[in-house]
């Protein structure tokens, strides 16, 4: 190849890629996160078995004739005898396959390709957990032929409820498992109904601290909090001593009711989903227009795993190596009466009284 005039971009025509090398940063610029807001908040316990039970107690409604005359017998029996509930364990993988020439080669952002997929993996199956835990899905039972099912936190929620008309309670059967719950008609959010919700949990012995659901709805409810119609005292930040650290304020994190102060959670791993109003299909993709709120004590939920995370080295196929991540997990809902849950709720639609 000849020219008269060599420029770069001569440089770059020759044959095979030119002549200059490519300036390419050796660092991988990654926007995916990985802290998980509902797994983060609450506790983990272990499994012996794939169907994790617990039992579920509380005291006596308040006796309003409790008297009794002096020097009299006992009598009658006062104990209260509690509910013994359980989850089904659900296995969750991942798996990589790397050629041993991928592995070996030197590749942008890296130092070993198949050390790299793995972590990626890794992280990809803790955002899968986080994610399915908060749907509603019903649990059920390894049959061999089809894979066990944890039951999702909307499928446990019945004391504390609301949904849209048509929406009903789906809630731990005497069978065993847990039922879908039926959505309702889409609807928008309202302080009444956090508010309601909030005092709903109060009243049966809980503290909610945690008030969960899509950035979305979260944002919703933010800006309605500056509106005049939300009541809510002045907004305050302390600024410190010097003007140039000035803030402009332009968000509320913190809900203070009657009945307990909320920490308003966005959850970007919570998925958005489509409800068939009066039934019990709901499709969970990134194009849902409705999202479920929770408000939740996070002492009563813990996950626990038979298997926790870890990595098993497969056998070998050919030029390639092969790994397998995986979980054995589930979810404890200890006492379904200390959460909420406010279901169908359009997350468009702006907030109101």
């Amino acid at each position: 190849m000849t020219t008269a005039n060599l420029d770069a971009a001569t440089l770059k025509g020759v044959v095979r890629g030119g002549l200059i090398r490519e300036d390419v940063m050796n660092q991988i610029w990654d926007i995916s996160k990985i802290p998980l807001p509902f797994t983060d908040a609450i506790g983990t316990e272990t499994s012996k078995n794939p169907y994790k039970e617990w039992t579920t107690d509380a005291l006596a409604i308040p006796n309003l004739t409790n008297a009794v005359i002096d020097g009299s017998d006992a009598s009658g029996n006062n104990t209260v005898l509690g509910l013994r509930v359980g989850n089904h364990h659900q296995i969750s993988t991942k798996v990589v396959r790397t050629s041993f020439r991928a592995d070996a080669s030197d590749v942008i952002g890296r130092t070993k390709e198949l050390s790299y997929q793995m972590m990626r993996r890794q992280q990809e199956l803790r955002r899968d957990v986080e994610a399915i835990v908060l749907t509603n899905q019903a649990s059920f039972a390894d049959t061999g032929a089809a894979a066990g099912k944890v039951g999702g936190l909307p499928s446990w929620l019945t004391t504390n409820f609301s949904a849209g008309a048509t929406g009903a309670i789906g809630g731990f059967q005497s069978s065993g498992v847990t039922a879908l719950r039926t959505y309702g008609t889409a609807r928008a959010l309202t302080e009444t109904l956090v508010r309601d919700a909030v005092q709903s949990v109060y009243t049966q012995g809980g503290d909610p601290s945690i008030m969960m659901s899509v950035p979305g709805t979260i944002r919703k409810f933010s800006e309605y909090l500056f509106t005049s119609s939300a009541r809510v005292a002045t907004l305050m930040s302390d600024q410190g001593k010097t003007a140039s650290a000035a803030t402009a304020m332009g968000s509320v994190n913190v809900f203070v009711t009657d009945f307990g102060t909320l920490k308003m959670v966005p959850n970007r791993l919570q998925i958005p989903y489509v409800g068939t109003a009066g039934s019990t299909t709901g499709v969970y993709s990134a194009a849902g227009t409705s999202a479920d709120v929770f408000i939740l004590d996070p002492s009563y939920l813990a996950m626990t795993y038979l298997k926790g995370y870890r990595t098993e080295e497969l056998a070998k196929t050919g030029l390639a190596e092969n790994r397998q991540m995986s979980v054995d997990w589930s979810l404890i809902c200890n006492t379904e009466k200390s959460h909420a849950i406010i279901g169908d709720i359009i997350i468009a639609s702006a907030v109101t009284a």
